[in-house]
């Protein structure tokens, strides 16, 4: 398996810890009632600053990760994974991790900078594929 695809499957991984990392906070806070409801009315206690900042963070890396994806697909499937595109992956996936501590901390203006890190690899990837 080529770089990319290996940083998708962990970058999916990553996903899926992140919504761990949001879903318990949020159970605990807005009470099972809520969470297992079809959600037609808003809670009626709110999440506490740090777990909305998670729930925010999770949303942008599913957006995220629809540009990364297939940008990974691209270069893996078609045979032109070089050393420059593992390194974006990488890069992709090293600021998809620093991006969540970021969020939740409030990081300014690092977190900007660090979705900046990542958006740019993932673009990268896209110039590359088509070179």
């Amino acid at each position: 398996m080529t770089a990319e695809l290996t940083v998708l499957a962990l970058a999916g991984l990553l996903q899926g810890l992140q919504f761990m990392l949001m879903a318990v906070p949020a159970n605990l806070e807005l009470g099972s009632g809520y969470t297992t409801s079809a959600r037609d009315r808003p809670p009626s206690r709110e999440m506490s600053a740090l777990t909305g900042r998670l729930h925010r963070a999770l949303t942008n890396h599913f957006e995220g990760l629809t540009l990364f994806a297939p940008a990974a697909l691209l270069i893996g499937l078609t045979g032109q994974s070089t050393a420059l595109t593992a390194v974006l992956a990488w890069t992709y996936l090293l600021a998809r991790a620093l991006y969540i501590p970021a969020y939740a901390y409030g990081w300014r203006p690092w977190r900007s900078a660090i979705w900046g890190v990542g958006f740019t690899a993932t673009m990268a990837l896209y110039l590359l594929a088509l070179l």
